[in-house]
This record gives C-alpha cells, structure tokens and sequence, in this order.
C-alpha cells in the first residue's frame, strides 16, 4: 500500500536505512558466489565480517522506527495496534514465503514439502511482531524493557554455553531445536549431514527480539531528547560502550552471527548507534546532505527495495535469451550481462561479480528514486 511520508522523519535514520539495504542488495547479489571479495561475505562461523553487521543493523533500526511508529497507538495494547502489528508481520512474513516460491517456480517446480519457512523477512516478521507486542504489553516502560532485554541476552548466552551452542555438531542445542521443529524446512536441510543449522532459526530468534528492542529504547532516547548534540553524544557513548563491551565478552562468548549471539547482538547495536551518531553530525548539524540523495530514495521504500532486488536476481537467473554459448546452451539475462557487458571489461574474477551486485542495485535504485519522487512510500 502506498502512503505519504509523514512531515516529520529523522534524516540520519532514513538514510542508514537506505545505506543499509543498498549494502544487503550488494552482497546478496553477486554475478558468482565463487568470486567474493571477502569482506562482501560472511564468516564461516565464529569472527565477524562488514558483511555481517548488515542484517543486525536494519533490525536495529526496525527498532528505532517502531518507537516513532507505535507512538500514536499510545502506552498499552489496543485493537487498532493488535490490528496493525498482525497486517504488517504477517505481510512480512508472506512476502518471504512467495519469494521462495517464485525461486522454486523460476526453477520449473513448486515443492511445497520442504519450502523454507525461515529467512531473512520470516526473522523481520516474528521480532517485529514479538518486540512491538512486547513493547504495548509492557506499557513502553523503560526499565521493564530493559531489564526483558537483559534477561533474554543472559539466558541466551547460558544457553549457548551449556547446550553446545558454538559447536558445528549434531549436539548443538540450536539445531536439535530446529531440526526437531522444522526438519526439512530449514536452511539446506538434508538427513545425511552430520550438523544441519539454519542461520534464522528459531532459538537464535529470541536474540533477535532483544536486538530491535535495543533499537526500540535508543529510538526512546532519541525522542525524548530535544538538543541534537546531547543526541549525538548520547549515541555515542551507548556505541562505544557496547563496542568495547562485546569485544571483551567475545572471548566467553564469541562473536556469531550464525547464531546471533548476545555479544553479535551488543556489537552490532553499538556499531549502528555510532554510525548513526556520525550521521547525524554530518546530516543534521553540519548539513552535508547532497551525497545522501542515493542512499534516501532506496531508505524511504527499504523492503520494497529488498523485495525488488531479490525478484530482479531471480527473474534475471530464469530468463532465457535466443543467445547461444558455446555449448550451444541459452544465456540467462544474467549471464549474459556478465559475459557481454561487465566481464570483457572487469575480468570474470571478483570484479566483475562485483558490478553485476552493482547493476542489480543500480536497477532498484532507479524505481526507488521515481517512487521518492513522485512521493509514493510503499509500506511493507
């Protein structure tokens, strides 16, 4: 549904936002998953890479949004909030799922017995809907917020460390759950592997929550500070401390963004508070705003923009061209962007995977900018 923006919006935030999503459609979109440059991949389990702050910051800023957005609902449930929290995260959540399906069917099948019922959108769903239910039921007390958080980050990382949590085996606590639950509707499961594990799962979900709580009370803080330098240094100092806090946990608890571990969960808030610092510094204070224009068109239509990248990667990977390779086999409009176009120039190592993620972005960012605009700000 499209929607005017309302008269009020904290710039800095819209356009971390946007920084945000542009970074996920980047590395989510490479012309070959052979050829990354590392730092546009994950780690492999334990250690973090820029890649993994992505995720963890746009769920800190769903946080920081919702404290704007459940504002007019009052301090407390109600049917209208009921209502509006149930739409979006079950059309969060749904959005996911025809993904999948659109993949499958772009495949030339539909196999609904093993679809994933996991992921990225199925994660922003169930802790949007669980933390903003949460917020309302406890009447957006401060310190009762506080102290849920507290007390799901610490029984969370107890249950890491007494259920095998950090352990890439079958006796990972994470994963029996998952395993148990959801079975071959998690993330690459197959009955033969001797460890499977789904990177939003559903253990892992609980942190997850406290994340965009987290969001949520600095979202508190920004609102009910006026001064923006007081803003800037209250972020600041949150950022740092979490920053420096977590790095020195990380050697109990490691840093894992596979399992969303409470010291991933701190890092990856205070990084988001310190960038968002810095912006506003630069936004609001100084007025540096003409470099931000990129980044605001695609901060103003965030999931609409994911969504749009993700059905672009796809399509472009199904179609077929009346354009034969060498093996007489037709070219994808995929492929043959990465052979016609960015590969005689960039080479077909990591360079030329990296402006075909480019090109996918360039191509959202061209709706978005016509949707910022014409003003038109589709709500997912």
């Amino acid at each position: 549904m499209a929607h005017t923006a309302p008269s009020s919006r904290l710039l800095s935030l819209d356009i971390l936002r946007g920084i945000t999503i542009a970074s996920m459609i980047v590395v989510n979109n490479p012309g070959s998953w052979s050829h990354m440059f590392y730092p546009l991949d994950h780690a492999e389990w334990n250690g973090v890479t820029p890649t993994d702050f992505i995720f963890p910051f746009f769920m800190f800023i769903m946080g920081v949004s919702m404290c704007f957005s459940l504002k007019k609902y009052g301090e407390g449930l109600s049917i209208a909030a009921l209502g509006k929290i149930a739409r979006r995260g079950i059309g969060i959540y749904v959005i996911g799922l025809l993904i999948v399906l659109f993949a499958q069917m772009c495949r030339g099948s539909i196999h609904l017995d093993d679809i994933r019922l996991t992921g990225v959108l199925a994660r922003l769903a169930i802790c949007y809907t669980l933390s903003a239910l949460i917020v309302l039921a406890l009447h957006a007390r401060i310190i009762a917020i506080n102290l849920l958080i507290g007390i799901i980050l610490v029984g969370y990382t107890l249950l890491l460390l007494t259920g095998n949590g950090f352990e890439q085996t079958a006796d990972n606590i994470l994963s029996k759950v998952d395993v148990a639950i959801l079975g071959q509707h998690m993330y690459r499961y197959h009955p033969d592997n001797t460890f499977n594990f789904d990177p939003e799962g559903l253990m892992s979900t609980l942190p997850g929550i406290a994340h965009v709580l987290i969001g949520y009370q600095i979202g508190n803080m920004l609102m009910r500070t006026v001064d923006v330098h007081k803003k800037i240094e209250k972020l600041f100092l949150f950022g740092t401390l979490a920053i420096v806090g977590a790095f020195l946990f990380q050697y109990g608890c490691p840093l894992n963004k596979k399992v969303w571990s409470p010291t991933f969960v701190i890092m990856t808030c205070g990084a988001a508070c310190t960038i968002l610092a810095l912006l506003t510094w630069l936004l609001d204070v100084n007025g540096k705003k003409e470099w931000s224009s990129f980044f605001h068109a695609i901060g103003m239509n965030p999931l609409f923009c994911f969504v749009l990248s993700d059905i672009y990667a796809i399509g472009f990977s199904a179609i077929k061209l009346p354009l034969l390779n060498s093996s007489g086999i037709p070219y994808s409009i995929h492929s043959a962007i990465c052979h016609y176009l960015l590969y005689p120039v960039f080479g077909d190592g990591k360079m030329g995977s990296f402006t075909y993620s480019l090109v996918i972005l360039g191509l959202t960012w061209i709706v978005a900018y016509v949707l910022f605009r014409k003003k038109i700000y589709i709500k997912i």
